[in-house]
């Protein structure tokens, strides 16, 4: 069987330029270009995390500003706050922070 027997098997279209040519572009893209599959679902994949921390961001700023009303409609609530977060005292009194010993 000679080479030509053999190209004349192949069907018309696969030896076509124009189809050969597209096949190498379709390649070229998906296997070498800098936006190809891999990146294109590592990008994905990236979106889908940054859009669950945006809905974690969004429901800590809920919490934020409902803590924020309830602190700033009470002044006992506020100090309370001061005090437990901040350590924070009056003038004349004595703090004293508790630590837990860690276990060896």
């Amino acid at each position: 069987m000679s080479p030509s027997d053999l190209i004349a098997r192949i069907p018309g279209f696969l030896r076509n330029f124009y189809f050969l040519t597209g096949l190498a572009f379709l390649g070229w893209m998906f296997l070498f270009d800098a936006n190809d599959l891999v990146r294109q679902y590592d990008m994905y994949a990236k979106l889908q995390e940054l859009e669950g921390d945006r809905e974690y961001y969004l429901r800590e700023i809920d919490k934020v500003k409902k803590d924020r009303a309830e602190l700033l409609s009470s002044p006992e609530l506020l100090e309370k706050f001061a005090r437990e977060k901040y350590i924070m005292k009056r003038p004349g009194e004595d703090v004293f922070v508790l630590v837990p010993q860690d276990k060896e």
